[in-house]
């Protein structure tokens, strides 16, 4: 079971719960988190490890790439998570360059999560949703 540290929505930060202590998720809420994290990494953004992350700028970004490669790409990031077992992308709209959709995942216990993108054309708001019932609405589980 891993933990991650809560990062708060709005802002994709560190946040603290209701102690002021540092807020940790818990699965499968953190394991969403992050996937949603690298895909929201720009490959060559991790300077200690640059095939990380998504290719926006060297495959996506300016490019208008065939649907089905963004998606085997997210797919991919996704996959590249300890924990997750199978990924799944569904696109809800592809309006004026901007993409918008979610990628289900299934962790390795067989519990699923759902991260929701919109916007994507660089700035990529991503946040986690539907992760579970008893991880939404903690301190120790999502926001």
């Amino acid at each position: 079971m891993t933990t991650s540290i809560l990062l708060a929505l709005n802002s994709w930060d560190a946040t603290v719960d209701t102690k002021a202590d540092i807020a940790l998720a818990s699965e499968p809420y953190s394991t969403a988190q992050d996937v949603a994290t690298a895909c929201r990494t720009f490959q060559g953004e991790l300077w200690y490890d640059t095939t990380a992350g998504v290719p926006y700028f060297q495959l996506i970004l300016g490019k208008l790439p065939p649907l089905q490669l963004v998606k085997s790409i997210l797919v991919k990031t996704a996959k590249s998570v300890l924990g997750v077992l199978t990924a799944n992308v569904f696109f809800t709209s592809f309006n004026k360059r901007t993409l918008s959709g979610q990628i289900q995942i299934t962790n390795n216990d067989g519990t699923t999560a759902t991260v929701a993108f919109s916007n994507l054309q660089g700035v990529t708001p991503w946040y986690v949703s539907a992760a579970s019932p008893q991880a939404l609405g903690s301190s120790t589980g999502g926001p």
